[in-house]
């Protein structure tokens, strides 16, 4: 029968450091790592290959669900109108609520349009930018400048960024070079400078100074 003592000291030697086992061990300790991550990373990358479909169970009550779409801060917005002309769209914030309607919710709106005279700019308090129609509309007050000595004030209302129309939703107050003319409600012609008033429709001619 094998003495104790022999057996436990040819142990003790083949675990000694610098003996075959402890080199062998020694290189397990790099090599397995290695051969860990090689392993991971052909599972993970495997599915991107393998042409079929990836499925993942999601438990939905600890899925958090964005309440808004998108929300940045001073959003800006280019495109050109029915002549190539370009307008941009300006919000000190905006937020888009759902993806499924293409509707930008703005606040502290401007707007600069160009027309054959020169630009117009309108500003508003907030409303809403329909991104498939470019059209604004305006909740509250709005005001529109442009060359010329041409100035619009009026509420609740409807601006076609690509005919360059807008629609007022009630009473207009304005500024021609021929006067001032007020009403309940207006459509104008940016480009034209045509405003059609309907209701109580005021116009005051003021004649030019003569040098």
């Amino acid at each position: 029968m094998p003495d104790s003592g022999a057996i436990r000291s040819q142990r003790l030697i083949w675990a000694a450091p610098g003996s075959s086992h402890d080199r062998t061990i020694g290189v397990l300790r790099v090599v397995l790592p290695i051969l860990i991550g090689v392993l991971a990373a052909f599972v993970v990358v495997l599915p991107l290959y393998s042409g079929g479909d990836v499925s993942f169970l999601l438990d939905k009550n600890k899925v958090e669900v964005a309440k808004e779409r998108l929300r940045v801060q001073s959003a800006t917005y280019r495109g050109n109108d029915d002549k190539g002309q370009p307008f941009a769209l300006v919000a000190g914030s905006a937020i888009q609520k759902s993806s499924a309607e293409p509707i930008v919710w703005l606040q502290q709106l401007s707007a600069q349009i160009g027309l054959s005279d020169g630009p117009a700019d309108v500003v508003g308090d907030r409303g809403h930018y329909n991104m498939d129609r470019q059209q604004v509309t305006i909740d509250g007050p709005l005001q529109v400048k442009s060359s010329g000595g041409y100035r619009l004030d009026t509420q609740n209302s409807t601006l076609d960024l690509k005919s360059k129309t807008l629609k007022s939703g009630g009473a207009v107050t304005g500024t021609v070079p021929q006067g001032t003319f007020s009403g309940d409600q207006m459509n104008a012609d940016l480009e034209n400078h045509v405003v059609r008033l309907d209701g109580n429709a005021r116009l005051r001619i003021v004649p030019r100074k003569t040098r």
